[in-house]
This record gives C-alpha cells, sequence and structure tokens, in this order.
C-alpha cells in the first residue's frame, strides 16, 4: 500500500485525525505547534516534560492519548534535540522517527506539523519535500516474492497530511516523483535474481515507455550488439542462460534537437565473479550488483514523473555475471566498442567491463551535453566512504560542484575522490591497451580511471555507490539511493538553464 501525502491548513489543536506529530526541542523549548497543541491541552504535555517523560531527545517520541482540548485522538510529540544545533540532516532523521513511531499505532491517518520548523538555509519546500519521503522510505515494505504474514485487526497508516506554508507545493509534487522513482529502484533491486533477469530489466522499461507520452525505449540484444562490436559487454554476459541486453529509454521533455543529459547505470542481475569466484558467505548480496541500474532508472522515472523540460537518454547495460565453459576468464584480451583492447586480470572485476560499452554507445548515438554512470562498482568504495556517501569521480570540476550540491541539497551526499593521470600507470599492460584492474591500492579510484579512457570528449561523472545502494545483513533492502542526487541534479539544470 503507497502512503498518500497532502497539505493541510488547519490549526493543530482543531485538526480531525487519528494522530497529530508536534515537534519539541530539548530543555522544553517548544515549536509552535506543539505550544498551540499544548495550550488547547490544558498543559498536558509541559506537564510531562517538568516529569522528565518527554525530554526532547533528538528522534525520542512520545504519544498523548485523547488529550482534552484537542480535536485529535492522540498526540505524538518528537524530540527535536538542541536548538542550536538543529540542521538539515537532524531534520530528515526526526522526520523519519516520526513516521516509524506512526506505524507502531494503530492509526490510519496523521498530520505532521514539522514541516512549520525552521531548518537553517531550507525553505518551505526543501521541508515538504525532505519531509515526505522521509515517509515513504519509512513506510516501505518489501512484499514481491512472498506473502506477508497475516494482516493484523489494527489499521496501518495510510494519509499523511504536512502542514502547508509558503512553497510547500511544489515541494510535495517533487517528493510524489521522486518517492516513486525511489520506490521503482527499491523493488527492481530487492527482487531475487531469478527474476530480476537483464530480459526482466528490459520489459520494465518497455512497459514504461508504454505508458508514457514522450517516453521511448530501445532494447539491443546480444546479437545485435555482436554485430555492433560490444566486445567488452558480451564478454561478461557469456557464462549465463540470462543473455545479456542493453536498455535505452528516452524522454523528451526539453527543445527540439537540444542535446540530452545521459545516466548510465550498472546493471549486473547476479554476480557470482565468474571465473574469479567471489566467496560464499554474502554471496546472495549480489542480486543488488545491478543498484547502479535501479538507481538511474528510478531517477529517469522521477524525470518524466516532474515532467521537466529537458531531454534525458537513460542507458542501462544488463547482465549475468556466471561461471561457466563459455565465460570470459583471466588472461583473456577484449575488443572494446571503442576498439580499445582490455586486459582481463579478475573477471569480477565485471561492472566496468560492461559500463565502459555502454558509456561508448551512449556517446557515439546521443552526444550528450553531459553524463553521469552510477554502479555498485567497487568493495574499495565501501573501505573509504562506508555505507554514508557515494564515491564521486570527474574530471570536470564545475560537473562535480554541481553532483556534490544537488547531494547536498537531498541529503544523498557524495564525496570527490581524485581522479588524476597519476593512477592511470596502475591500469598499464603488456598484452592490450589496459587492464581491468590496478591492483589493491586505490581500487575505487583505478576503476574510475578506468572508465575515463573511455569518456574522452564527454562531459562526465562516476558514481560508486557500492556502498549507498543497500543496507548489508540477511534483512537489508535496497535504498534507492542515488534517485535523490540524480534527480535533484536534474532538477537544477533546469532552474539553471
Amino acid at each position: 500500500m503507497t502512503l498518500q501525502f497532502s497539505l493541510i491548513s488547519t490549526a493543530p489543536e482543531t485538526v480531525d485525525t487519528a494522530c497529530v506529530v508536534v515537534g519539541l526541542y530539548e530543555g522544553g523549548v517548544f515549536t509552535s505547534a506543539a505550544a498551540r497543541v499544548d495550550g488547547a491541552a490544558g498543559g498536558a504535555i509541559k506537564r510531562q516534560v517538568e516529569s522528565g517523560d518527554i525530554t526532547g531527545k533528538s528522534g525520542a517520541c512520545t504519544v498523548l492519548f485523547a488529550p482534552a482540548g484537542v480535536a485529535a485522538q492522540r498526540v505524538l510529540v518528537v524530540g527535536l534535540g538542541a536548538q542550536k544545533s538543529f540542521d538539515a540532516a537532524r531534520f530528515q532523521k526526526v522526520s523519519l522517527e516520526a513516521i516509524r513511531a506512526l506505524g507502531r499505532l494503530p492509526v490510519d491517518r496523521a498530520v505532521s506539523y514539522l514541516t512549520e520548523v525552521e531548518v537553517p538555509g531550507r525553505d518551505a519546500a526543501w521541508r515538504a519535500r525532505t519531509a515526505v519521503l522521509a515517509a515513504d522510505h519509512a513506510s516501505y515494505r518489501y512484499t514481491a516474492t512472498f506473502k506477508p504474514r497475516d494482516k493484523s485487526a489494527q489499521p496501518e497508516l495510510s494519509s499523511l497530511g504536512f502542514a502547508d506554508g509558503g512553497n510547500a507545493q511544489s515541494g510535495l509534487q517533487q517528493a510524489v516523483a521522486i518517492a516513486e522513482g525511489v520506490r521503482f529502484a527499491r523493488e527492481l533491486a530487492n527482487l531475487p535474481p531469478n527474476i530480476c533477469t537483464p530480459a526482466y530489466i528490459a520489459a520494465q522499461a518497455q512497459a514504461f515507455a508504454e505508458a508514457y507520452d514522450g517516453v521511448t525505449c530501445r532494447v539491443l540484444d546480444d546479437v545485435e550488439m555482436e554485430q555492433l562490436g560490444f566486445g567488452s559487454l558480451l564478454a561478461v554476459g557469456r557464462g549465463s542462460a540470462n543473455r545479456p541486453k542493453l536498455v535505452a529509454l528516452e524522454y523528451r521533455g526539453g527543445k527540439e534537437g537540444e542535446k540530452p543529459y545521459a545516466l548510465v547505470g550498472k546493471g549486473v542481475t547476479f554476480d557470482t565473479g565468474g571465473i574469479s569466484l567471489k566467496p560464499g558467505p554474502g554471496m546472495e548480496e549480489m542480486k543488488f550488483d545491478m543498484g547502479g541500474a535501479a538507481g538511474v532508472l528510478g531517477a529517469f522515472i522521477a524525470t518524466v514523473k516532474m515532467a521537466l523540460p529537458l531531454n534525458l537518454v537513460c542507458v542501462v547495460p544488463a547482465v549475468e555475471n556466471m561461471p561457466d565453459g563459455n565465460s570470459y576468464r583471466p588472461g583473456d584480451v577484449l575488443t572494446s566498442l571503442s576498439g580499445l583492447t582490455i586486459e582481463v586480470l579478475n573477471t569480477d572485476a565485471e561492472g566496468r567491463l560492461i559500463l565502459c560499452d555502454a558509456l561508448t554507445w551512449t556517446l557515439q548515438n546521443y552526444q550528450p551535453q553531459a553524463t553521469v554512470d552510477a554502479a555498485t562498482l567497487t568493495g574499495a568504495c565501501v573501505i573509504a566512504l562506508g555505507k554514508h556517501a557515494s564515491g564521486l569521480m570527474s574530471r570536470h570540476d564545475d560537473l562535480a560542484a554541481e553532483l556534490l550540491a544537488a547531494g547536498e541539497h537531498s541529503l544523498d551526499r557524495a564525496w570527490r575522490l581524485p581522479l588524476w593521470d597519476d593512477y592511470q600507470v596502475q591500469l598499464e599492460s603488456g598484452f592490450a591497451d589496459v587492464a581491468n584492474i590496478g591492483g589493491k591500492n586505490a581500487g575505487a579510484i583505478t576503476a574510475g580511471c578506468f572508465l575515463a579512457r573511455f569518456t574522452e570528449g564527454q562531459r562526465w561523472a562516476h558514481l560508486d555507490v557500492a556502498g549507498t545502494a543497500w543496507d548489508e545483513g540477511r534483512k537489508g533492502l535496497a535504498t534507492g539511493r542515488p534517485v535523490p542526487l540524480l534527480a535533484q541534479w536534474l532538477i537544477d539544470r533546469t532552474e539553471k538553464a
């Protein structure tokens, strides 16, 4: 069930809902909405603050049931932490905690006044958008391939209102579109690899294109790619019964003839490592190795839903990397679509091998004004940046700055790593133009340096989302990143055109 969102102008003490949500800072500092509810309830919140039951600690939630004088059946008081250090990240955190608390209550509708809380440097549209995206993320449940437990008799949250004000409406509209893209990315990445195959991704893209005007989809199969010379991409997929696909979605929301922006996403629907087989423990998480593809597809969907006035192409090379008698192997030399030859030193460095051909094809066919690829590319990036920031690499300072700013605005943050030519020496080969790995040192950077060799002449950036695309563990789910970052980058391009 998808949570429905709206904006509410009613005063917090008079809104008729199952639960009203207000914020309170540490030290008993009331927000405007909390003060109004407290006044109508005869000081019910104040008394709990004085008794120590409500502390205002960041993310702490307390429920007051049926307080006299308040129209709502419940009041959820959410701690905002210290007022002097309240910032954008804290706002996102308390928004998430509020929805998690609502999810534990037997309520089907609620109204939050957290969007009235001032956030330094952010306007009402940002607050509405961030609160909606946090709520949608926290309420997501994966049920695609198993029967959920019998539903309890208690109601589930289905409708959530937020306090209106300023330009909140524009933020809500953007949030609903971006949330749909994030949900699509999460659902696609969460699917098991026996369902989410290259053919399945292609079918999903084709179905979306058929449903929307101005969107077209082109799918190349392995026969067509063989004829065109996709020697690097096809080598990765040789060992799998699930044949590779190259998916290209086009959206024409801009001027006729205007060069598009391009998003390219790594779509390895399952990665065993190939002949360079991965260790068994944790290999089930390699269904998430198409997280980059899911992310760019989600950003494409968000762009279409927002009807942004630009042209956009989304290219997904989709393969499965399996060991087989026909698999490519260490020592092979591949001829890429660009004509550069590649010595394979490790078949588990396959993402860059499918991306290099996809990037070459994108440049040849679309001449984009800027290209961003997203890929769960290297474990080295997870070691360097953990699960909080995506790795960003680009030779174009202006493009890197745009993406970093989009990440800060959307709280889907990235951190720039160097792409200096000093690292290129690690990719030298005695048998081909380039090797597919550069050794154990600076693994994330040398992977970016590899891709840079195939993006000469392009305004290009690379996002390594290996640490951010999913949460680790047996119950870890896809996060939908970097959809918010990419969506914000594209929004910014229309506002600064």
